[in-house]
């Protein structure tokens, strides 16, 4: 059975506020999701919503990215106001909310000046400030099995610690990180139905193709193993080098270079 005849109308790909949380490069999830449907010949749209623009309703996949405090207060307040997302959602929408944007779907989260900020209650999730330094580098995680995603690499820079609820399922376990973790971040990420938070940047989708699938799958109903195969063998390099470094011990990463002296910095603060 092939997925693109069960759909005729094209796949609505929403980004939500490029403008407000596009720090580390996460709108690069959204061209992912366009052009993996695109090269199975599934029809596909992508609009890209900026802080000033009405939040479309229909959208099929919603993808929102990471940034900076204020930002991310007054992209929780935009979308608090509006409940078009969450109109979405209720209606069969998948999300896909990296770092900031996954503490937007939790319950509360921490503002610039220190106080609490209401989330959307999506998730069953509450963000806190780590007492510790900032969680920075590559990160390994085993994701839940019921996703059939695999193993997902990323890069994290974060200073919040978010705690599941009991109606929110662990992304995945952390099996190799270069950040000193506390316990409460020995899990990664949270999904429910069709919400996925993660701290995963990369962008995420870019480093994991069957996370892209999912969604996707999820956007058209069908299952990841209905939609016509790609050729990923490019992307399967770049896994198993960002794998490999993830997997490295702490002791044997040379610290040189203009990156090595900004997460320094980062994680002394």
């Amino acid at each position: 059975m092939n997925a693109r005849s069960k759909r005729t109308s094209p796949i609505r790909i929403v980004q939500l506020f490029g403008d407000l949380l596009g720090t580390y490069g996460d709108g690069g999830n959204a061209l992912v999701l366009e052009r993996r449907a695109a090269w199975r010949g599934i029809p596909v749209t992508r609009v890209d919503v900026t802080a000033l623009d009405a939040i479309p309703r229909d959208g099929d996949v919603y993808v929102i990215g990471g940034g900076e405090d204020g930002p991310q207060s007054r992209a929780a307040r935009l979308l608090g106001e509006t409940g078009a997302l969450r109109e979405a959602v209720d209606a069969g929408a998948a999300v896909l909310a990296v770092c900031a944007g996954f503490q937007i779907m939790g319950h509360s989260f921490v503002g610039p000046d220190g106080t609490a900020v209401d989330g959307l209650g999506l998730l069953d999730v509450t963000t806190a400030r780590a007492r510790g330094p900032r969680l920075v580098g590559e990160v390994l995680v085993d994701a839940d099995p019921t996703l059939g995603v695999g193993r997902l690499t990323g890069y994290e820079n974060h200073a919040g610690v978010t705690r599941l609820g009991a109606d929110a399922t662990p992304l995945g376990q952390v099996v190799g990180a270069h950040a000193d973790r506390p316990a409460a971040t020995r899990t990664e990420g949270a999904f429910r139905g069709r919400i996925v938070g993660t701290y995963l940047h990369g962008p995420v989708l870019a480093r994991n193709p069957a996370l892209a699938d999912r969604l996707l799958a999820w956007a058209l109903d069908v299952e990841p193993s209905e939609l016509d195969p790609l050729d990923d063998t490019a992307v399967e390099r770049l896994r198993a080098a960002r794998i490999a470094a993830a997997l490295s011990p702490r002791a044997d990463r040379p610290e040189t270079g203009a990156f090595d002296r900004i997460r320094r910095r980062l994680t002394a603060r």
